[in-house]
Order: structure tokens, then sequence, then C-alpha cells
């Protein structure tokens, strides 16, 4: 296909490259140090936890869903960690048991979404509410102190310089960015989310993909919640609220369609620093956290309005509500 389509679309592609690109380099002249090593670091450490779980929301909201409960799982898992390791003494049994609780809260949102046909929106957003509720009643309500320090070492560890979170955020990056782009699965997984009843005709075992992928969020945001909970020393069933938000954004800002069936890892990866980029300056400008949440809102609606014209050319609506304007105006 040749042509100002297909140049277009070439543009669509390459518009949150642009974007993250335009936002460094007026960042990098406006905010002072942005450019610092040691703010590049703390960057990349800030912004570990929503890429490690927008691998993973990429895939789920490529199949035309969406996990609302993700924030939540990763509370409880931390809590479920801190509280096993606290009775048994064991950090691997801690881990397992942070694995364990989100890969079940995953399967029960899959089995709900997949089995039951129940809207993911309204099935996470209920489980979002209830594993909040697990996480304060399973630690009484508090924070949960970890006693032993070798678990601190996944939150502030690591290797060749750079730290396990960012680390676990390459590797999950790497793994879903393989799995979506080089198997069968992920192409199941596009598939269903761009025409589910033309994928069940062609054979695609649907139930079993999207079980699979909420099982796969759920142990994720498991796996980032134990990384949160070293980082910070502590189960906290309060930690991460909103956090699901913030994935979500950085998927659409990275061209994860919310019409399903389209998602690349590489705009994941640039939405995830675009976000991260925007939260930083706003810290080292020190501007207050109501400003904050309007930013984000905002970087939010723009995400989504951007995804709105790359499906559909445009904003079939703005012309209609033009003219109405005009009508209206001549009536007066």
């Amino acid at each position: 296909m040749t042509g100002p389509r297909w140049n277009g679309r070439r543009m669509g592609r390459a518009g949150p490259l642009i974007a993250l690109a335009v936002l460094l380099a007026a960042l990098s002249l406006l905010v002072p140090d942005f450019l610092s090593f040691r703010n590049i670091g703390g960057l990349l450490l800030s912004v570990s936890l929503v890429g490690t779980i927008a691998a993973t929301m990429m895939l789920v909201l490529a199949m035309r869903e969406v996990d609302l409960s993700v924030g939540s799982i990763v509370a409880l898992s931390g809590v479920l960690a801190a509280v096993t390791i606290g009775a048994t003494g064991s950090v691997a049994l801690g881990i397992l048991a942070g694995l364990a609780g989100g890969a079940a809260v995953g399967l029960v949102n899959g089995i709900l979404v997949a089995g039951f046909r129940v809207n993911s929106l309204i099935v996470t957003l209920a489980m979002m509410e209830i594993v909040r509720g697990l996480a304060f009643l399973t630690s009484g309500g508090q924070s949960v102190s970890i006693p032993a320090e070798r678990f601190y070492a996944l939150g502030s560890g690591g290797v060749l310089g750079i730290g396990w979170p960012i680390w676990v955020m390459l590797a999950s990056f790497a793994l879903f960015g393989w799995i979506l782009n080089r198997t069968v699965f992920g192409r199941n997984v596009l598939a269903v989310g761009g025409n589910a009843e033309a994928a069940r005709l062609a054979g695609v075992p649907i139930l079993r993909v999207r079980i699979a992928v909420f099982t796969a969020q759920g142990l994720v945001a498991g796996l980032a919640g134990i990384i949160l909970a070293a980082r910070i020393t502590s189960g906290q069933p309060n930690t991460s609220i909103g956090l699901e938000l913030a994935v979500i954004s950085a998927c659409v800002l990275g061209g994860v369609s919310l019409s399903g069936g389209v998602a690349t890892i590489a705009g994941v990866i640039v939405g995830v620093f675009i976000m991260g980029a925007a939260q930083n300056a706003l810290n080292l400008l020190n501007i207050p956290t109501f400003y904050q949440y309007v930013v984000r809102g905002g970087i939010l609606l723009a995400a989504v309005v951007a995804d709105r014209m790359r499906q559909g050319g445009g904003l079939p609506a703005l012309p209609l509500l033009t003219r109405g304007l005009r009508r209206s105006a001549s009536h007066v």
C-alpha cells in the first residue's frame, strides 16, 4: 500500500517516538539536571513498576479487555510476602506466596471474563476493591515489616550498576515482546482483540487465551508487588492506588489500541518513558501534587483521544459539533 494513507499510518506509528524525543529535548532545556546521570538512573528506577506491569497490560488491551485490579494486586502480593516471611522466616516462601496470590487473582479475573462472559471493566473494578480489602485484612490494616534484610536486596541490589527492579522491567519487556511478536500465542492475542468471532472460526482457543493473559497479568503484578515491598522494606496495603491508570496510560500513549488487535512492545516502552519523564520533570520542578493529578489525567485523556484518531482517522464528531454550533448561532 502506498500513498497518503500509508504515510499517515507510518507517521501515526512513529508519533509516540517523536513525542518522546520532543519531550526529552524540551525537558533537557527547561529542567535543570534532567539529563544528569543520577537523574536518569532515578528515572529508570521510578518507571520500573509501571514498565514491568505495562508489558502484560499490553496483551490485555490488545485482547480488547482491561484490568483495573493491578494496583490492588501489587499491594496484596507485597503484604502476602511480608506476612509469610514474618511467619516462616523464609524469603523463598514469601516470594512464592506473593506470586501465587497475584496469579490467583489473575486467574479469577480470566475465568469470570472468559468463562462467564462478564465485562472485564466490571470484573476487574470489583476485584480492585475486593483485593484491596484482602490486603488490609491480611495486614491487619497496617504496614507489615519484613524481618529479613536479605529480602531487601531485591529492591536495592543489582548487577552491572543497574538495580534489580530495572532488570525485572527489562526482562518483562523482552519476554512479553517476544511472546507478542514471535509466538502463535501472541498472534492469537491480536486475533482475539481484532475480531473474536473470526478468531473463533479460525480455531483460536479464545477461552484459554483470555484466561492465560489475565493470569499472566496477575502473576507479573504480583512480582512487581514483591519487588516494591523489597524497595520500601515492608508490605503496605495502601500502596499503588491509581497505578492501573498510569499503566493503561503508558500503553495507550505507546500506540496500544483500546479497540484491540494493535500493540507493539516498542510503543509500550516509549509510552512508559513518556509518562516517567513527565512525572520526573514535575518532581524536579517541585510542582504541587494536586497539579500533578491534573497533568496525569490530561495525559490519559490525550492518549485516549490520540488512540481514537489513530483508529478512526480523526474525530468524526467534530464536524457534526461544528455544524450544530453554526445552526445554533444562525437561530440566535
